[in-house]
């Protein structure tokens, strides 16, 4: 059965279907495939990649290609005229007796093994050179004939051949190199594999001469950190499970999924993810089942779930997407234009920025383009280059930046911002060491007494992951309103735990969709909707002014809390009087200012989040709060320690915010030891609950459910305490406190069956 390439002159690619042949689809381990790569290339003349198609895609790159393609170049210049082949090229005077043999010899290797097996038609190119030198030497006679084939044919075919790059690579190991052995090749080609379901391209080889520095695994999915000499990138190779199925099952996913493309879902179901994940997950296992009988294929109810996961992730879901989302240790995503030519880039929290083994095509852009275009009702078109939108997938949740034409010159690209499933708590942060115990118990106390909080910071230092735990301070018998122009704060995992809480959504101030209510406009309607604590993602556009008005009048009687572009108290300053147009009178409103920094490690390798102040905004200035020393610290970041620190001001019971809120409390009012005393206490019940987790090897100890059910607690216990002692008495308060939750967390750990693991 003779093989068939088509030609895309479109991207210069050429395709063989293997399916159903007698070869495999691999130039690496099959000669028969490379030669006809190689005819093919001779004949096109341009090629940048090659596509084999069986139940995968195998695709050779531009920089594996182009080894074949400087082979078809020298098999083409050797042959052309066939100058170096002909007797008449190898014949000379009184040399015609072994003229015919050599002209055979040249025409094997040449015309037949060249385009097979460019190794072994080198090799043999310098096993004839010798031999005819070892000939020359038995017959002195006929040294000049010797000389003339070699000079004439054999040497030139050599030069051309090692004017190759793939000949170059292996020049120094083709000694005692045999004929059809393709271990080298499988050291060179490394095609990335797509299975027929998937778009995306997968990187199967480990990287060449990569250390494996980290490995571990996200449910089924295999991952592993690999360090390149000379290189400060690292690889961030991932090996989910759909890389890893039979043969069989492949070819069952790949029927499975070309029935279910015959049910093409409406917007509506697309605007629903939930719904239509759930009704595409329906579908795709009543049609493994039936479709794994009709094949013969025996699958285990296990089986069957995994595989409808993976088509599901593949029809309704968003792919490879979903398999980096996946993992919390991921942060950014970035997947840069041109597509198809440059893998996907991730930060990662414990390693940075590293590349990885997965390749997005142009049909997986224009496919997620797609999606969240209906998903978010705004447009992505040259007249419209820009959209903004969020993506909430099983594991994960991510803002999402894509951009096209006009302003991204070669098409789609996409930046995704992950975070996490469930919201950040204080406990959490203080285990990552980006705040400590005594910052949340001050910020506990700050929540509690309705103080305006500004939580700044440059993109990435974690705000918004901040302002979420801060979120989780609020009692749930509050009722919360949320306003963002991009969804980012976790509204509906707050909802699952019982929160009263409304989220608006005003109109992006980056796409301007005329349909979507301006920013200020969305935070008036906030403001009649009733008494509420008000949480607005981000502060950066004409809904300042409207806020920082409400905050003037008393018009909030809660707590209010935002996220903002600083680097210091006065460049929030300079942010929202300058920048965002609020009278610098009405920032006086804003009481506290927490700064958050991405800092990096003296090598410039490592980053890491800290909380490096936290200031609170006084009231006597008149004009410049720095030059009349209207900021105060309350805490300080320590590089040398690496911890923040209480400033004198903090520690001695100077805070004008605290003693005020203080001062609304009758049992507090002038009686600063009970306050710090309680600020304390809450500081302790943070700590507390960070060494549970830690000692009884039990994580969820300090997630939002267990954060919130703890702050609770806290509030009842007083609450008791004082009805039945008339004092707040904090020893006590955390006894009863931490009795609670001990009992509850050894009752948790009996029920996951897990030993007690006691770790220092």
């Amino acid at each position: 059965m003779a093989l068939q390439f088509e030609y895309n002159p479109e991207d210069n690619s050429i395709r063989l279907n293997t399916l159903g042949t007698l070869y495999g689809s691999s130039i690496e381990d099959f000669e028969a495939i490379m030669a006809a790569a190689i005819d093919k290339i001779v004949e096109v003349k341009k090629v940048s990649r090659i596509i084999l198609a069986e139940t995968r895609e195998y695709e050779y790159d531009w920089e594996q290609t182009k080894l074949l393609v400087e082979v078809a170049n020298a098999l083409d210049e050797i042959v052309r005229g066939r100058r170096l082949l002909g007797v008449s090229n190898l014949s000379i005077p009184n040399c015609d007796r072994h003229t015919a043999e050599r002209s055979h010899n040249v025409q094997r290797i040449v015309v037949d093994l060249l385009r097979r097996d460019p190794i072994g038609a080198y090799a043999e190119v310098l096993r004839e050179i010798r031999q005819a030198k070892i000939d020359a030497k038995k017959n002195p006679y006929h040294i000049q004939c010797y000389a003339h084939y070699v000079n004439n044919s054999l040497a030139q075919i050599q030069r051309i051949l090692e004017s190759t790059m793939l000949i170059q690579m292996v020049k120094d190991n083709v000694a005692g190199y045999h004929v059809g052995d393709r271990t080298l090749y499988r050291e060179i080609f490394h095609p990335t594999i797509r299975p027929n379901f998937m778009l995306t391209r997968f990187m199967s080889a480990t990287p060449k001469e990569g250390q494996a520095i980290d490995r571990y695994k996200i449910g089924d999915i295999e991952i592993e950190i690999y360090r390149i000499p000379n290189k400060s990138e690292l690889v961030y190779h991932v090996v989910p499970p759909e890389f890893r199925l039979t043969e069989d099952k492949y070819m069952l996913l790949d029927a499975a999924r070309r029935y279910m493309a015959e049910h093409k879902p409406v917007e509506t179901e697309f605007s629903e993810p939930e719904r239509a994940r759930e009704i595409f997950a329906n579908i795709g296992r009543d049609m493994i089942r039936d479709l794994s009988t009709n094949m013969g294929i025996f699958l285990k109810p296990a089986e069957i779930e995994n595989m409808t996961k993976i088509l599901t992730r593949y029809t309704a879901g968003f792919g490879v997407l979903e398999i980096l989302l996946a993992d919390e240790k991921i942060q950014d995503i970035y997947i840069n234009s041109p597509i198809g030519q440059n893998p996907i880039y991730i930060n990662h929290s414990d390693y940075n920025e590293c590349s990885t083994n997965l390749i997005p095509t142009k049909d997986d852009a224009e496919s997620w383009a797609t999606r969240f275009r209906i998903a978010s009702g705004r447009p992505l078109d040259e007249a419209n280059p820009v959209l903004d939108t969020d993506i909430n997938v099983p594991g994960g949740r991510a803002r999402v930046a894509a951009i096209t034409k006009t302003l991204s010159p070669e098409g789609l690209a996409f930046a995704f911002r992950r975070h996490r499933d469930k919201p950040w708590t204080l406990p959490l942060f203080i285990k990552s060491g980006m705040i400590d115990p005594l910052f949340a118990g001050v910020m506990s106390f700050l929540v509690d007494g309705s103080a305006s909080l500004l939580v700044a910071g440059g993109r990435g230092s974690g705000k918004t992951s901040l302002l979420n735990a801060l979120m989780l301070e609020i009692s749930p018998n509050k009722r919360i309103l949320t306003v963002e122009d991009t969804i980012e704060l976790a509204v509906d995992y707050m909802r699952k735990l019982g929160y009263n809480i409304e989220r608006l959504k005003s109109r992006s101030v980056i796409t301007h969709i005329e349909t979507e209510m301006a920013a200020d406009e969305a935070l008036r309607t906030a403001l009649r909707l009733g008494d509420s604590s008000l949480i607005v993602g981000e502060v950066r556009s004409l809904e300042a002014k409207a806020l920082y008005e409400a905050m003037r009048i008393g018009a909030l009687s809660n707590v209010v809390a935002g996220t903002i572009h600083g680097e210091s108290p006065y460049g929030v300053y300079d942010r929202v009087v300058n920048d965002l147009g609020v009278p610098s009178t009405s920032f006086k409103a804003t009481d506290i200012i927490i700064i958050s920094k991405m800092l990096r490690s003296a090598d410039g390798l490592h980053r890491f989040r800290r909380v490096t102040e936290l200031t609170e905004v006084r009231k006597h200035w008149k004009s410049d709060p720095y030059e009349e020393k209207g900021f105060v610290n309350l805490m300080e970041y320590s590089a040398a320690s690496d911890a923040l620190k209480p400033t004198e001001i903090l520690s001695t019971g100077e805070s004008e915010i605290i003693n005020r809120i203080a001062s609304l409390t009758r049992e507090w009012e002038g009686r600063w030891e009970d306050v710090w005393e309680n600020i304390q206490l809450r500081a302790n019940i943070k700590k507390a609950m960070v060494d549970y987790s830690i000692k009884l090897n039990l994580p969820e100890l300090i997630e939002a459910p267990w954060v919130t059910q703890s702050n609770e607690q806290f509030h009842i216990v007083s609450a008791r305490l004082k009805e039945e002692t008339g004092y707040m008495d904090p020893k006590e308060i955390f006894s009863r406190w931490d009795k609670w939750f001990s009992t509850k967390a050894k009752e948790r750990l009996r029920l996951t069956a897990r030993p007690w693991v006691i770790r220092s």
